[in-house]
Order: structure tokens, then C-alpha cells, then sequence
């Protein structure tokens, strides 16, 4: 049986595109000759009853996987640091000894960890989310330290050929570099009889409207400001609807005051989700930084046969997920008018949104299911 050990930064019950990345290899490799472990930072967090404490420090179960929660001290440029972490990661390297370790990268902190590990015999595979981007001194910092890691991977991983071309790091390794794109979660998203319900809700209530929905953490990267610019631009027969909460909500809501073409949701359900992605003509994915490596709520909104309109990011993922002109459209990057004329492009042609929706959900069954990620994942352990 072989071992594996995953080093994520968090997991569940905390949820984040890195979490949930790593909580879909663990359940991918669930089936077959494995055993897994996982070691991660302790955060406050609460999903479906589950809840766990920043300064503690616990072994527990999920799926029957032992998590090693290491208690968090302080954040230091969002990366958590740790008092156990290094006595923790030491027991479970010398006792465990896994045969593979599964790094998931930004984790920079954790990374120097790692490395005095180096000459034990596990393979290594560095699952690169991301490159820092916004912490330059950080980034710049810990240059050397990626080198090393990466010289020592057997295998890296990125979750799309772009990223690949657009990584100063990944490009350097590019021999040990294979593509597994990020899936979406098919059972979180069923649609039942209450759904559809809530769905014929929200049209009823936007009744004669081009509904245009996004949804995200209101941070930075994630680009609903320009989002909100964009409806300045359209006429009255558009609803732009926008999920999710974050540090910018309140700026963002002063900054659409007055239009009342812009709704916030706030935090939204999955049946919420579900609904609004139902009810909506138009998926808006503004995103402006290749912080944003790749795009699952894109990919979820393509799966529900909506065109998705998205800006140009040099080495991101997201210009992979929604193919120019194929699965939607595409504007140069941050030009909130450019975003708003492809709006209204859609809103006049029933026919081209039906054609890139089409196309957008057939490429999301072909590329993002998470059958076929299990078999990329499968695929790639059997292969080292």
C-alpha cells in the first residue's frame, strides 16, 4: 500500500480553491491501494457542523483520512505560522515515511520545512496553484527556496497550459510539468424540483431582463468593480446580479449607488447558486490578475450552458476555461466598457448565447468533471 501524505495550507472544513482542490485528490485516490494523510494550519471555520480553531493544535478524521491541524499563531502577508507545525510535519515525515508528498504550493513558509526533508526517499509532486504576485518582497525573498523545490519535484503540476507559459518558475521545469485542470463538484450542483422552484423566483422578479450573474469574494483580484463600471454602460433591460461578500463589499456597494441595475446577493447557498446560474442569461467572470490561476465558479456557470464573458489575463488560467469566441467572449483586460459592449453583444443575440453556452457546457463535460480529474490524478500516481 502506498503512502501519501498531502501538505495543504488549510482543508476542510475551511473552503478555498486550494482546499478544495486537495480535498478532490484525497477523495480521488480514496479508491485504491492508498493510504493518506493530511497536514495543514489550524483556521477558525465552520461547514456543515464541522468547525475547528486557529490555535488549536488536533488530529482529526475527514472521510476517514487523518487531518493534522497545526495551531495557527499569527498570519504574516497571509501566510499562517505555526509554534508545532516543524514537530508535527518532522513525526509524520520520520513515522509515516509516505511515498509520495503532495505539496500544494503557495506555501512558501512550509516550503523551507520541506526541504530539510529532501534526501528521504518519497517522490515529490508540487501542485502550483499560483505564483505570488502580490507580496513582491515576499516573492522575491523566497526565489531561491521555489528553485530548490522545484528542482527536487518529480513531478508539477499546473492546472492549465497558460499558467505553465505565463510562470517564470514553471517555464524553467517545464520537462517536469503536466496539466490537470480543476474540476467542478457535479453532485454539489444537482438541480431538484425546490431549485428549479427558486429559479422561476428570480426570472419572475427580473421579468423582461438580461440577467447577468457573478459571483466571488469581493477582494482585489477578483474584478467586480469593473463589473459595477460596466453597468453604467448598459440601458435599463439589464439585472446585474452579484454574490459573495468580502473586504471591497462595502465599496463596492457605494460605488453602484444610485444603479439600480446592480443587486448584491450577499452570501449565497448552494441552492441559491444553483438558481441564479438557472435563472441567468449572461455568467460575468471579471477577474483581472493570474491570482485568479484558473476559475471554478467560471466553470460551474459553463456548465449550466451560460456564455461567460471574461477579460484577457496574460498566464491564467481562466483565457484556458473560457475559450475566446467559442464558450464566450473576451475583453482586453480591466476595460470596463469593452465588458459592458460584450454584454450588450449578447443581450441582442439569443442565438449567439445559446451557440457559446452550448459550447461552454460541452467543454466543462469533456475537460472539468471530476471523474475525469480522478483519472488524471489516478493517472499521474501510477505513473511515478
Amino acid at each position: 500500500m502506498k503512502k501519501i501524505l498531502h501538505i495543504s495550507k488549510y482543508y476542510y472544513p475551511f473552503i478555498g480553491g486550494v482546499e478544495e482542490v486537495a480535498a478532490d485528490i484525497t477523495a480521488a485516490l480514496r479508491e485504491g491501494d492508498y493510504e493518506q494523510k493530511i497536514i495543514c494550519f489550524n483556521e477558525d471555520s465552520t461547514t456543515d457542523g464541522v468547525t475547528t480553531h486557529r490555535g488549536e493544535t488536533v488530529h482529526d478524521e475527514i472521510n476517514g483520512v487523518e487531518v493534522i491541524r497545526c495551531g495557527t499563531l499569527v498570519k504574516m502577508a497571509s501566510q499562517a505560522l505555526s509554534l508545532t507545525y516543524y514537530s508535527e510535519l518532522k513525526k509524520v515525515m520520520q513515522s509515516y515515511r509516505p511515498d509520495i508528498v503532495v505539496f500544494h504550493y503557495p506555501n512558501p513558509f512550509v516550503s523551507q520545512f520541506l526541504l530539510l526533508f529532501k534526501e528521504m526517499d518519497f517522490k515529490l509532486v508540487v501542485y502550483w496553484h499560483l505564483d505570488i504576485t502580490k507580496q513582491k518582497v515576499l516573492s522575491k525573498f523566497f526565489y531561491h527556496q521555489n528553485i530548490e523545490l522545484l528542482k527536487r519535484a518529480d513531478k508539477i503540476v499546473a492546472t492549465s497550459p497558460n499558467y505553465i507559459k505565463g510562470s517564470p518558475f514553471l517555464r524553467r521545469f517545464r520537462d517536469k510539468c503536466i496539466v490537470i485542470p480543476n474540476c467542478i463538484n457535479n453532485e454539489r450542483l444537482t438541480v431538484t424540483p425546490e431549485i428549479e422552484q427558486l429559479a422561476a423566483k428570480i426570472r419572475r422578479k427580473y421579468k423582461d431582463k438580461i440577467i447577468c450573474f457573478g459571483l466571488g469574494r469581493h477582494i482585489p483580484y477578483k474584478g467586480f468593480i469593473k463589473l459595477v463600471e460596466a453597468s453604467r454602460y448598459l440601458d435599463d433591460r439589464f439585472a446585474i446580479l452579484i454574490g459573495g461578500k468580502g473586504e471591497l463589499t462595502g465599496m463596492l456597494m457605494k460605488e453602484a449607488s444610485g444603479d439600480s441595475k446592480v443587486h448584491f446577493l450577499g452570501k449565497i447557498s448552494d441552492e441559491q447558486l444553483i438558481a441564479c446560474l438557472m435563472a441567468a442569461d449572461i455568467f460575468c467572470f471579471p477577474s483581472v490578475t493570474k491570482n485568479e490561476a484558473f476559475g471554478i465558479a467560471l466553470a460551474e456557470g459553463m456548465y449550466f450552458g451560460k456564455p461567460a464573458v471574461t477579460f484577457t489575463i496574460e498566464g491564467s488560467g481562466v483565457n484556458y476555461v473560457n475559450i475566446k469566441d467559442v464558450t464566450g467572449l473576451e475583453c482586453p483586460n480591466s476595460d470596463s466598457a469593452a465588458y459592458a459592449k460584450a454584454l450588450k453583444k449578447l443581450a441582442d443575440d439569443p442565438e449567439l448565447r445559446q451557440k457559446l453556452g452550448s459550447a461552454g457546457r460541452q467543454r466543462v463535460l469533456d475537460n472539468f468533471t471530476f471523474d475525469t480529474f480522478c483519472d488524471n490524478i489516478r493517472d499521474m500516481i501510477e505513473k511515478l
